[in-house]
């Protein structure tokens, strides 16, 4: 029987080292790299073997009915498991990371400041496409005003 509960803390705790260390620390190539394949892609992997156990039924899914992505009820199943909330917050926490990836590697290209990057990546790291928005909103006017758009 898997412990789901030490599987999602130690997500989380994965994910906390990756943003913290994005956020705070200088970007050298290899923390980059870190952050890309020991945080992305180790959550990535982590994802994977647990969609594909639950799924072929290596894994215990208790109480988390058959997987039906086509509607809200097999989606709600789905997550209705401590297995199902795990791997779905797994997924949540892999691709957030990988857009405050981009969008930090997307900054420091255009020159921008990391006072300005930190909120931003903070948001990401929180809430996602909320913090791919706000990025998105105003990396052309910064990056015009810099003389660095591409």
């Amino acid at each position: 029987m898997i412990d789901w509960n030490a599987w999602f803390s130690m997500v989380n705790l994965l994910a906390l080292i990756a943003w913290a260390a994005l956020i705070l620390l200088p970007r050298w190539p290899a923390l980059l790299s870190g952050v890309l394949y020991l945080g992305v892609g180790l959550l990535c992997l982590i994802y994977s073997l647990g969609l594909i156990g639950i799924l072929t039924g290596l894994l215990s899914a208790e109480g988390g009915g058959g997987a039906d992505f086509t509607t809200i009820a097999g989606v709600r199943a789905i997550f209705g498991s401590d297995a199902g909330v795990t791997i779905g917050w797994t997924h949540y926490l892999a691709f957030d990371l990988f857009v405050g990836l981009w969008i930090a590697r997307d900054a420091d290209a255009k020159g921008v400041s990391r006072w300005v990057q930190a909120p931003i990546l903070l948001a990401t790291f929180m809430a996602g496409p909320l913090g791919l928005l706000l990025w998105l909103g105003i990396r052309e006017p910064i990056a015009r005003r810099q003389g660095r758009f591409r």
